[in-house]
């Protein structure tokens, strides 16, 4: 699975890289300050602090960067600092282009033939290829969830690309929930709510990413509602993604979670050993980068939460190898990685640890926790707990709730969102909270 690398990730990558060919002194005055942000065609837009130092680094730093751009990049990148993002060029918006453009939204690398499948994403990859061949009438909506880095963004786009290369004539639309939330905002802004049905509803293949975020947004869960009905009820495909299953997703409207299940959940898990080697040779051999097998198995050894983190390490060893002219090897991939994924150091957070945190910090027993207590004393803290649970651990939401005496996932959903809103009120018990956090993820 191929990553699209953004412009703030590609500029970090270059951080670390001229970090370690710099003088500290050097490296946080001028280059630290700065943020990229725009990448236009061929050229790298970088906001300097101030003109004074956009023009101290146009003289003096304009070809380390641009080296150390184009090594993390893989190919030539021009550079340009600005002090004023009105001094960048604006692009003509994905949105408005014209409305022929049926492809509108879809990565031109996110394909089939660049997925590798394993057995942690084998089912939903059968699930997505089936939904191409037949939108409309395989799986209809089809739910793909798990977590960040895994792939289902990916899947999405070849979904899109690979049903207009069967059926050309249908209008594709891929898009972020976000983007449809802010659509709707400003239709709504603009008096235009006429013209947004009109678009959202006529597409023929609608694949929306990251639909958690409509959880607590009552109007726009309204909107969707009434988006999908026609979509469905006009046997347009629908392709939903999420970070969790319709069930776990908070303030979630019933009806929109019903519909949510009409047609086939599944989920995407972290691949294993085996798929994560194979992800590093593909990524490698597009790169034309020659590492040995046993050092790939190596690195994927070390790096287990997901694709992107994978791709990411592979991105900085590459960067570095071409800028020390070393070979790689064990202690090569080791002085690269130090440091660039310290949660490899903490041993995993479990239900108990939490649980014994939690109680030890209110001043209770661990048996409190799973009592049927609900005087204020005990359900704070055993909402508390939930909630870091649900945060620091993957156990499901039944899972959380078996382990506080049996209760079930609402109301540890309840626990979750009582204490996100008692966090945003009151900063004493986000501190509180990030306390017992920071030890737990510290712990030896």
């Amino acid at each position: 699975m191929e990553m699209s690398i953004t412009s703030p990730e590609l500029w970090q990558a270059a951080l670390d890289l001229m970090q370690t060919h710099l003088g500290k002194h050097q490296f946080d005055t001028w280059l630290l300050p700065c943020k990229a942000v725009s990448l236009q065609g061929q050229t790298m837009y970088i906001l300097a602090a101030t003109e004074f130092n956009r023009n101290w680094l146009e003289n003096n730093y304009t070809g380390i960067v641009q080296k150390a751009l184009s090594t993390v990049a893989g190919r030539d990148l021009d550079i340009k600092f600005v002090s004023n993002k009105d001094d960048i060029p604006t692009i003509q918006p994905v949105a408005e282009r014209g409305q022929d453009d049926s492809a509108l939204g879809l990565n031109p690398r996110y394909v089939f033939d660049s997925f590798v499948i394993g057995e942690s994403n084998r089912f939903a990859h059968a699930a997505a290829l089936a939904v191409a061949e037949a939108p409309g009438r395989a799986y209809n909506p089809l739910f793909i969830y798990g977590g960040v880095g895994l792939g289902k963004t990916h899947l999405m786009h070849a979904i899109g690309h690979f049903a207009l290369s069967r059926f050309p004539k249908k209008r594709v639309l891929y898009l972020s929930c976000e983007k449809f939330t802010n659509d709707f905002i400003a239709s709504i802004q603009q008096r235009k709510t006429t013209e947004f049905r009109a678009r959202y509803r006529s597409i023929d293949l609608l694949l929306i990413d990251d639909i958690q975020f409509l959880a607590g947004k009552e109007q726009t869960q309204e909107e969707f509602f009434h988006t999908f009905n026609a979509l469905h009820g006009a046997n347009k495909q629908i392709i939903i993604s999420s970070d969790r299953p319709p069930k776990e997703i908070a303030t979630l409207e019933d009806r929109l979670r019903s519909r949510f299940e009409w047609g086939l959940i599944t989920d995407i898990q972290p691949p294993d050993l085996e798929t994560r080697v194979a992800i590093l040779c593909q990524k490698a051999e597009q790169e034309n980068f020659r590492v040995p097998l046993e050092l790939m198995a190596y690195i994927a050894a070390r790096i287990h939460s997901n694709i992107r983190e994978l791709e990411g390490a592979l991105i900085r060893i590459m960067a570095y190898v071409a800028f020390s002219k070393r070979q790689v090897t064990k202690e090569l991939i080791d002085e690269v990685l130090k440091g660039l994924f310290p949660q490899e150091k903490q041993r995993a957070v479990t239900v108990d640890d939490i649980k014994k945190a939690v109680a030890t910090h209110y001043g209770l027993k661990l048996d409190d926790l799973t009592a049927k207590k609900r005087t204020r004393l005990v359900t704070h803290p055993r909402q508390v707990a939930m909630y870091l649970c649900r945060k620091l651990t993957s156990a499901s939401l039944p899972r959380i709730g078996e382990e506080f005496g049996g209760r079930d996932h609402t109301t540890v959903i309840h626990a979750c969102e009582r204490v996100e809103t008692d966090i945003a009120r009151d900063a004493g018990l986000a501190k509180i909270i990030k306390e017992i956090e920071q030890k737990l993820l510290t712990q030896s």
